[in-house]
């Protein structure tokens, strides 16, 4: 099945492509290797979700606004690729979360996004190498940022 197939299948709504807030673009081409800036957790109403994981959001909602970047990431690939077809694999995720210094579960909340990516292209191609840390403050107060560098098909 192809991975636009799996997407229809799997009933995603994604939220609009976000676009650039300061001088960068949101993906690059460079030979077979597309790098995905970093995305926020950008609903499908534009708005964001915010706050720090272990004070503000428990471990379960930072796992669902780490899915939400994943969804956002989708959605800038669909708009500059046209397809998700075109990506043949997951190489690499750094996701960054914004954590309560005392919070130790970053692994956990990018899995959000890793498990959406997953179901997407399946275990083979969805899943990548990946870094989960955390940091504070992210840009606007938002819980997760997420980057990643996808090589196409």
């Amino acid at each position: 099945m192809t991975a636009d197939a799996r997407f229809a299948e799997l009933r995603l709504l994604l939220p609009p492509a976000p676009k650039p807030v300061a001088i960068y673009k949101p993906l690059v081409i460079v030979d077979s290797m597309v790098y995905v800036s970093g995305h926020g957790p950008v609903l499908p109403d534009g708005s964001l979700i915010r706050g720090v994981v272990g004070k503000d959001l428990t471990l379960d909602q930072g796992h669902a606004a780490a899915r939400q970047v994943g969804l956002a990431i989708l959605a800038t690939l669909r708009d500059q690729l046209v397809s998700l077809d075109r990506i043949g694999r997951l190489v690499k995720l750094l996701g960054m979360v914004n954590s309560a210094p005392d919070f130790y579960e970053h692994p956990r909340v990018i899995n959000g996004c890793s498990e959406l990516f997953a179901a997407v292209w399946g275990a083979d191609s969805g899943i990548g190498a990946r870094s989960a840390v955390g940091m504070g403050p992210l840009p606007g107060n938002i819980a997760v940022e997420i980057e990643a560098v996808f090589e196409l098909a």
